[in-house]
């Protein structure tokens, strides 16, 4: 199983959000290092962001908001949506979901 997943559910539409560039970065001596980048699928879902030796540390899932919203020809406020979260036990599975709507997002620690 991966150690990394994310799912990302436009709210505001209550469908999933297809084709939303996602990113995950590493802070490394106090600089965001990008370790993986990937794109949702139809159903809104990566079912795998986990880089190779995936460890201990302070990480950001990043979700570019502005490019999914522009696509579809919708404002939004926020371009990116940051997941900023502390990984403490490399061997556990995280999945971080996504709830997005032209102005707000929020996110919780899924199963």
């Amino acid at each position: 199983m991966s150690n990394i997943s994310t799912h990302i559910l436009d709210t505001a539409l209550g469908k999933p959000a297809a084709q939303v560039r996602v990113w995950l970065e590493l802070s490394h001596n106090q600089q965001w290092q990008t370790l993986v980048e990937s794109c949702t699928d139809a159903d809104g879902r990566v079912g795998d962001l986990t880089p190779s030796g995936l460890t201990a540390g302070h990480y950001r899932l990043c979700a570019d908001l502005g490019s999914y919203f522009a696509a579809a020809g919708r404002d939004t406020l926020y371009a990116t949506a940051i997941i900023d979260f502390v990984i403490s036990d490399a061997t556990q599975h995280y999945h971080l979901p996504l709830l997005v709507a032209p102005y707000a997002y929020s996110t919780y620690r899924g199963s």
